[in-house]
């Protein structure tokens, strides 16, 4: 089912599409490739937060739900060099980093749907030279994809002309209980090293151990007040990896991913005002959990880091799965 969901700045359709399978509903719009609302069989609630209207995703939720990039996280000094060419970004994060690709990133575009089916739908983006300061004609898709078991798979792929960073993600706020915050949900990150991070939120430089530090959570425990950092993933490059799990209320989510890294952040600074999600309430701080599989943060500036740097030719694919269960 596809439906006008709002229209954009411009006065173009924003649409949204509905899929169905095993049990799960979700519902997917073309302004930033947003993932709006997500629902299982005999639950009243959506477990992502989302927004009813397209003033909430020019505001408050800009990232809730979206595909971040060309580079998901923060680029530091909104500058960077490729094969020794410099250039200037968007610094849109407090005049000082590129946060998710700057001002015209991913988010902040209206894909459209190139493919869509009962289950799945797809969706396509063209990223000119240039924009927001990236090199590169880019020409990025996404695939929501919902299985037999309710799962949910999210699969980025991309594509360049010219030498290029390419690292996106998929910025979802996840909420298992429906109550206003995450008191109630324990996470386990199965991440043996963190990046510790500047004040800019830039990562200071190689992974730390998270041995019985405030960021092991190898075992299950609260969320906790501090939390928006990289955990480092044992990665073998074309398989799927666990990254992490949310248990509330019942529910677990276990997510997985071909990538280095998953961000996570307690949501501490939502604060939606009057701009009203899911249920017609507002959203505040830790109202969400934004669980972000993607690669290590910053890797322009950092040498000693795997490097998300693609060229011409290659395709570089971007995969995470999101499965749910009953806890007995």
């Amino acid at each position: 089912m596809i439906e006008v969901f709002g229209k954009t700045p411009e006065g173009d359709d924003v649409m949204r599409c509905q899929i169905r399978n095993g049990g799960a509903v979700a519902s997917i719009i073309t302004w930033g490739a947003t993932l709006q609302d997500f629902r299982l069989d005999g639950l009243d609630r959506s477990l992502v937060l989302g927004g009813n209207d397209m003033a909430a995703y020019l505001g408050p939720m800009r990232y809730f739900g979206a595909i971040v990039g060309p580079v998901a996280n923060r680029i530091a000094g909104g500058q960077m060099e490729v094969k020794g060419q410099h250039f200037d970004l968007d610094k849109n994060e407090a005049g000082r980093t590129t946060l998710h690709g700057g001002l015209a990133g991913f988010s902040d575009r209206n894909w459209s749907f190139d493919m869509t089916g009962p289950a799945e739908c797809r969706l396509m983006l063209s990223h000119p030279d240039g924009l927001g300061g990236f090199p590169g004609n880019i020409s990025v898709g996404v695939t929501y994809r919902l299985d037999k078991s309710g799962a949910l798979d999210i699969e980025i792929i991309g594509m360049t002309d010219a030498p290029t960073y390419f690292s996106p993600a998929f910025h979802g706020y996840w909420n298992l209980s429906g109550k206003q915050d995450l008191s109630d949900h324990r996470l386990t990150v199965f991440a043996p090293t963190y990046l510790p991070v500047d004040d800019d939120q830039i990562p200071l430089g190689r992974p730390s151990p998270v041995d019985e530090g405030p960021f092991d959570y190898r075992m299950a425990r609260p969320v906790g007040a501090v939390l928006d950092h990289n955990f480092c993933l044992p990665f073998v490059r074309g398989q799927m990896q666990e990254a992490c799990k949310v248990e509330a209320a019942g529910l677990s989510l276990e997510v997985s991913t071909n990538q280095r890294g998953v961000q996570i952040y307690n949501g501490l600074h939502i604060q939606t005002g009057a701009s009203r999600g899911h249920g017609g309430r507002a959203y505040g701080p830790c109202a969400g959990l934004a669980i972000e599989p993607q690669f290590w943060p910053d890797t322009p500036h950092q040498p000693g880091y795997p490097s998300s740097l693609i060229s011409p030719g290659q395709v570089s694919k971007h995969r995470s799965r999101f499965e749910f269960a009953t806890n007995d």
